[in-house]
């Protein structure tokens, strides 16, 4: 198949350090690398930021700085976006709601319409976060230009149930934001390169960088194609991680060897 340079998708994972419990400073932050990212050649169509990205694990004092119904954020982002005509995951932010907080992802279409939410299902334990956050209970797919891509953050790709869902449901792109830290990083790799490799699927995966209260966080934002092959990989510093992407990839490649097809449901659903 020959791929055309009309088809592809420009991506820039914002990979960026996170001072905990300051919202006002990681916006500002992360505005000044999402406008660095804007100057790209090719200039992205599609930024994707970090978990938690206004807060970082400040959860003692979450109930207090988490943004009421995001209002906040999904302005901001929903002004670059429009501003720049570029699609943003917002990685994922503290976002309270009533009594509750969740860890929620909110995108945007060119034109600023928000165009998906979703809510990290699996909260991690080493971290405390069922004590403080609620858990989300929606599968959620982005439609990024009529690319469908399914929406994960961080522990969530430890549950391979989660991202086979999203690709029978039509995904084609897994998103994953994400604050992974050290010792963990043959576990991020692999895991992730799973992803891609077990659903014939892109795997697009910004992690944050730095330091917080004792714990280190090694970026290596990724972009892997549907064969598993890594086409960007980021360092252990705050950067632009860029890559392109061809949707119909995907498609050539479940083709060529017919998972979806040789499944067998029938014996290991429900289990």
């Amino acid at each position: 198949m020959v791929h055309t340079e009309e088809n592809k998708l420009a991506v820039a994972l914002i990979q960026a350090d996170i001072e905990i419990g300051s919202p006002e400073t990681n916006k500002a932050r992360l505005e000044v690398l999402m406008e660095k990212a804007m100057q790209g050649n090719p200039k992205p169509d599609l930024l994707v930021l970090p978990e938690m990205w206004n807060t970082g694990y400040a959860l003692e004092q979450i109930q207090d700085i988490a943004d009421p119904e995001g209002e906040d954020a999904r302005e901001w982002l929903s002004s670059f976006a429009q501003k720049h005509q570029v699609m943003i995951v917002g990685g994922s932010v503290a976002v309270k709601k009533g009594n509750q907080i969740f860890n929620t992802m909110y995108a945007f279409d060119r034109n600023g319409r928000q165009v998906g939410e979703y809510s990290k299902l699996h909260l991690f334990r080493l971290m405390d976060e069922e004590k403080h956050l609620t858990a989300g209970d929606e599968l959620v797919k982005l439609d990024l230009e009529g690319l469908k891509a399914g929406a994960s953050i961080c522990y969530d790709i430890r549950f391979p149930e989660l991202s086979r869902s999203l690709a029978l449901d039509g995904a084609k792109m897994l998103i994953v934001p994400a604050e992974w830290p050290h010792p963990r990083l043959h576990h991020w790799r692999t895991l992730l390169m799973a992803r891609a490799i077990e659903n014939q699927m892109y795997v697009v995966a910004c992690n944050r960088v730095g330091s917080s209260r004792g714990t280190d966080f090694f970026g290596h934002s990724l972009i892997i194609d549907p064969w598993g092959e890594i086409i960007a990989e980021g360092s252990e510093a705050e950067e632009i991680v860029t890559g392109l992407i061809l949707p119909e990839l995907v498609d050539e490649v479940r083709g060529r060897i017919p998972v979806f097809a040789d499944r067998r449901p029938e014996l290991y659903n429900n289990k």
